[in-house]
């Protein structure tokens, strides 16, 4: 049991703790899926907006969203779902498209591809599949380097 009430600053840096279940590397708060955490009373209400809304690790992100408050000592958390504005590529959050770079997976992009190859920073690329490893991915080579990557879609 929580002795003192965290303050919500400090629950958003528990929350900044939870990987994304498909790229662990980034957390749920750097890309922009936790919209909103907020007091209610007692409650702690953490709104969460997933990436699309078919997305097969929702379910997941908001099982871990709670497990790690709980694990906190919050007993009292609820978890809503919003899915209006639906999220974008553009709630990732700066740290998050660096940790996705840094990973291998080049960051969306408003250009449409990616500016430059993750691993050896060059820009000549081109694109092998509009699909990757899930969903939210398309594969692509960079021609300096001939290594094929995945980039992270715009939304």
């Amino acid at each position: 049991m929580v002795k003192t009430q965290p303050s919500i600053a400090e629950i958003w840096t528990w929350l900044d703790a939870v990987p994304d279940p498909e790229i662990p590397v980034v957390s749920v708060v750097d890309l922009g899926i936790v919209r909103g955490v907020a007091r209610e009373g007692g409650k702690i209400v953490v709104t969460i907006t997933p990436t699309y809304s078919g997305c097969p690790a929702t379910s997941v992100i908001s099982f871990e969203v709670e497990r790690a408050l709980r694990e906190k000592g919050l007993e009292d958390v609820e978890l809503r779902r919003q899915l209006s504005p639906a999220w974008t590529t553009d709630w990732i959050a700066r740290k998050g498209r660096d940790k996705l770079e840094e990973y291998g997976i080049a960051p969306p992009s408003p250009a449409g591809g990616p500016e430059r190859c993750p691993r050896c920073g060059e820009r000549d690329l081109e694109r092998i599949s509009q699909f990757g490893s899930t969903p939210c991915k398309a594969q692509w080579r960079c021609k300096s380097c001939l290594e094929p990557f995945d980039y992270f879609k715009c939304i």
